[in-house]
Formats: structure tokens, sequence, C-alpha cells
């Protein structure tokens, strides 16, 4: 029996998310138990394209570009699809960013943006991030 979940009126809705990451999704956009408007996840959705997929729904929330670039990093095949009056008005890829500023802490205890009043820097490079500063590779994941 296919599962349907009610569609949104303006939101955001997060297709194509690596099975598994859906939950890690939604702490990157900040949502919790406080959050006032509907939110869907579904885990392990039969795709045909890739097997299996989550999916994220978001009353309320519109994705802008760093927190895309966010998500491409735990996610870099998810889609986002931008909901206006229950359509689609804008339909877009995630894609890896060379170089992510401002998005994570950096976990090196040691690296100067943990000490100093310094925006972090990451150069992305595949699935690993290059501190800027302190030079230490972290994978997507330690990023907090």
């Amino acid at each position: 029996m296919p599962l349907s979940v009610e569609k949104i009126e303006n939101g955001t809705v997060i297709d194509h998310i690596t099975p598994g990451k859906g939950l890690r999704v939604l702490g990157i956009l900040q949502i919790d138990s406080e959050y006032k408007g509907r939110v869907a996840l579904v885990m392990n959705v039969p795709s045909k394209h890739i097997g299996k997929k989550d999916i994220v729904k978001i009353e309320g929330k519109l994705i802008d570009d760093k927190t895309a670039d966010k998500i491409a990093l735990i996610s870099p095949n998810a889609t986002l699809n931008l909901i206006k009056n229950s359509e689609v008005i804008e339909k877009r890829n995630v894609k890896l960013p060379k170089v992510l500023t401002a998005a994570f802490k950096c976990p090196n205890p040691k690296c100067i943006t943990n000490a100093e009043l310094v925006e972090t820097k990451f150069l992305v490079e595949k699935e690993t991030l290059k501190c800027y500063f302190c030079e230490r590779y972290f994978k997507a994941e330690e990023l907090k």
C-alpha cells in the first residue's frame, strides 16, 4: 500500500536524500519539536532511480543557497522543491560548493576560529572538508 503524505501549501520538499540522512537534514534546518509548521520525514522510501531515499517536507520554510550547500555535503544528490500556493515554483539539485563560509564550527578545539571571532571557512574536496585556518581535514558528519 503506497504511503500518502499531505501536500504543503508553502514551504520546501527535499527529495532524493541519501537513505538514513533525513534526520541530519532536519538538524541542518534546525527543525525540532518546537517548530510550529508541519514537517514530514519519510525514510527508506523505494526509489526507481536510487533504490532507497529519504524525503523531508517542511511547511513554512524556504531553503536558501547557504542551507542547500550544507545539505549537499551530506546528500549530494538531493533535490529541492520550493512550494508556493501548493505549486512547485522552483526545482533544483543541490551541488557541492567549493568553499563554505560561516556554515559550521571547526571540530579542532585548537583552531583559531574557536578562540577568536573569526568566521569559519572550509574548502570542499569531494566528501572531505579542509579548514582554511588550521588545515585539518574533516568528514561532513564531524561538523556541527
